[in-house]
């Protein structure tokens, strides 16, 4: 694979770590064992041959099916029956969670599942560091090193103090909520959400005089009902943050939306990350009201945010 996409001997052995001589050695090994030419060599370039590029993705799958078997092995070793570490972002609502949890036994009894509350950049970190398995992250968001499942939407409506003149509408415009504060998650749990986000509602005529910070459900609610902010949150969290003296209504022309997938490490995607996925979707799908969505717009990352404080 290496000399195939070099397409040379020397760069193929340096991104290896290995010399030059040894590789030779190997590709013309491995074409007496194979009994077929894989490339053409001339003193400037090595070419695949028509048996090496048919090959070539043969090769690919043998090695990640090579990964998918260390990844499994890793789990077997962690515990008797294996364990699968997984991870939801906070903003998913309590019913979707038991989904999750549900679902993943009824498809793979056999592993543990270790469950944690992780924002999408402390996801990142443990991919890094090899201390997560498998996760719903947030886009848009930096997904090298990665693999995904389907792109999932769930759009957003916005959370009112009482007597708010923006509840009047069965469905408010951005521009409504012009001089509410705004209640966000803090920027390091997504930071590319989160300018995503803010330069929506500023094209949306929505430029809130001040961000306040907040995760949690209880203290959102309370900032909305005495601080006279808003607060953005899905359809399916709402009982999340009932109060009877607050009012939910969905965005006019729906501007706004957490655009999930479950992410995982790339040749590591074995039957229990592939279990995961599936009752995450389905969760999401059952009990949060999220639907498919087209993946080249949420993992966009915009350069620079175009709102600033």
């Amino acid at each position: 694979m290496a000399v195939a996409e070099e397409s040379h001997f020397g760069r193929a052995a340096t991104r290896l770590g290995m010399a030059q001589p040894p590789l030779s050695q190997r590709i013309q090994r491995l074409e007496r064992e194979l009994e077929v030419r894989l490339f053409d060599r001339t003193s400037r370039q090595v070419a695949l041959t028509k048996a090496g590029t048919l090959l070539l993705p043969e090769a690919r799958e043998l090695l990640a099916r090579a990964g998918t078997l260390r990844a499994a092995a890793r789990r077997i070793r962690d515990g008797e029956s294996g364990l699968l570490r997984a991870a939801l972002p906070p903003d998913i609502a309590g019913v979707t969670v038991a989904a999750v949890l549900t679902e993943f036994q009824k498809r793979c009894s056999e592993v543990e599942l270790e469950l944690h509350e992780l924002s999408t950049a402390e996801q990142l970190d443990r991919f890094g560091t090899r201390e997560l398995d498998v996760g719903l992250v947030h886009h848009p968001c930096d997904v090298t090193g990665l693999e995904l499942g389907p792109v999932l939407r769930r759009d957003l409506g916005v959370l009112l103090p009482p007597g708010a003149p923006a509840a009047e509408h069965t469905a408010v415009p951005l521009a409504a909520l012009t001089g509410h504060d705004l209640v966000l998650f803090p920027r390091a749990g997504s930071p590319a959400l989160y300018d995503d986000l803010l330069t929506t509602c500023a094209r949306g005529g929505y430029t809130p005089p001040a961000v306040r910070h907040g995760r949690g459900a209880s203290f959102t609610r309370g900032l909305v009902m005495s601080a006279g902010a808003v607060a953005f949150t899905p359809r399916d969290t709402r009982d999340d943050t009932a109060h009877p003296d607050l009012v939910w209504r969905p965005l006019a022309g729906a501007p706004l939306a957490w655009r999930h997938s479950v992410a995982w490490p790339q040749l590591h995607g074995d039957a229990a990350v592939r279990a995961f996925t599936d009752a995450a979707e389905h969760a999401l799908r059952t009990t949060a009201d999220a639907r498919p969505d087209t993946p080249a717009r949420p993992m966009h990352l915009r350069p620079a945010a175009e709102y600033w404080l």
